[in-house]
């Protein structure tokens, strides 16, 4: 019976017809089956990482996001510094030259007062003498 078994597998074998472990008929083999499922279990394995894969680009791409933004947002803190720093040292610079235009100002008017101070030393001078040449008149 053994014969005939392994013969009739043959010729079914032959025709596309193969016999799994529970001896029922199968148009594939039972080997090609198994890799067939096999395969899809790691076709499936593989979908699952490429989806883990995925959502961690897409937290690194979204962190790279935020890191750009805060970067962008530093370098506007650093060139409204900048701006500010420039016009302070502008108002300091005008307000320097103000105060300058100030103190020429004033060593030409301590200089007109001199002149005059000394002008009317002279004049004094004069006038005690006057008066006391007009004295000594008398």
């Amino acid at each position: 019976a053994g014969f005939f078994a392994a013969m009739a597998k043959d010729i079914l074998g032959e025709a596309g017809l193969h016999f799994d472990e529970l001896n029922k008929l199968r148009v594939l083999d039972p080997e090609v089956t198994q890799q067939t499922i096999e395969l899809k279990e790691e076709c499936k394995d593989f979908v699952d990482k490429i989806g883990q894969f995925q959502k961690i680009v897409g937290g690194l791409i979204e962190l790279v996001d935020q890191l750009a933004k805060a970067a962008e947002n530093e370098k506007m803190k650093a060139i409204g510094a900048r701006n500010l720093l420039k016009s302070i040292a502008k108002q300091r610079e005008a307000q320097q030259q103000q105060l300058q235009a100030l103190i020429a100002e004033k060593k030409m008017q301590l200089e007109r007062y001199r002149v005059e101070y000394e002008a009317l030393c002279k004049v004094e001078a004069e006038q005690n003498e006057f008066i006391d040449q007009f004295i000594f008149q008398k």
